[in-house]
């Protein structure tokens, strides 16, 4: 059985636990209480030392990290839809793993961060700043797309999706991205989308 230990607030637990009710699987959920600093207890460490949710456990392993259990799941589980076997599909998608670890992290993440949470050590105009520059290429790649990739869905959307579509958490506003928000819309109309708090169907 699937064990998913996450809190409900965090896009990246919440992208796990929508690939999982995408490809139809059984998962037990288990919730972090991160406010409570649960992720920073003995327990939770001996999962993942960097103290960070999601983290997925199998027949004996664990995996953390939001992009890595993306991958793990497509590779095992997805029957070859939602990662590509070649390696040039590969390298397309995995691109889209780096840039929501990368630029999304630095960028609608981190604003929502501040502006949600409450986290003050963040600083506002330059995630605002990184996330306009974000905003701006996804608008243009989808100008003539349906996907981020290899036109169908593929763990590439899934990964860069919940913090794009909770920008407005952060202060960010997307309506000035019709192809952005368009294909937010066709993420939430997937057989077996579940919603997160803010990214209701």
């Amino acid at each position: 059985m699937l064990k998913l230990h996450g809190h409900e607030l965090s896009g990246n637990s919440y992208k796990v636990r929508l690939l999982l009710e995408l490809l139809g699987l059984d998962y037990d959920w288990v919730r972090v209480d991160l406010m409570a600093g649960e992720h920073k207890g003995e327990a939770f460490l001996s999962l993942n030392p960097f103290g960070q949710v999601p983290v997925l456990q199998e027949d004996g392993t664990t995996l953390s990290d939001a992009q890595a259990i993306l991958f793990y799941l497509a590779a095992r589980r997805g029957d070859g839809l939602w990662l590509p076997a070649d390696p040039l599909g590969q390298a397309r998608v995995v691109r889209w793993l780096s840039t929501a670890a990368g630029e999304v992290r630095q960028g609608p993440e981190s604003a929502r961060l501040h502006h949600l949470f409450g986290v003050k050590a963040i600083p506002i105009e330059r995630a605002t700043e990184k996330a306009a520059f974000l905003l701006d290429q996804l608008e243009r790649h989808l100008a003539h797309r349906q996907w981020l990739e290899l036109e169908r869905p593929t763990i590439a959307d899934i990964a860069v999706f919940p913090y794009v579509a909770l920008a407005p958490d952060g202060g960010i506003d997307l309506a000035p991205y019709p192809n952005v928000c368009a294909w937010i819309g066709r993420i939430k109309a997937l057989p077996g989308y579940v919603p997160m708090k803010g990214l209701e169907a």
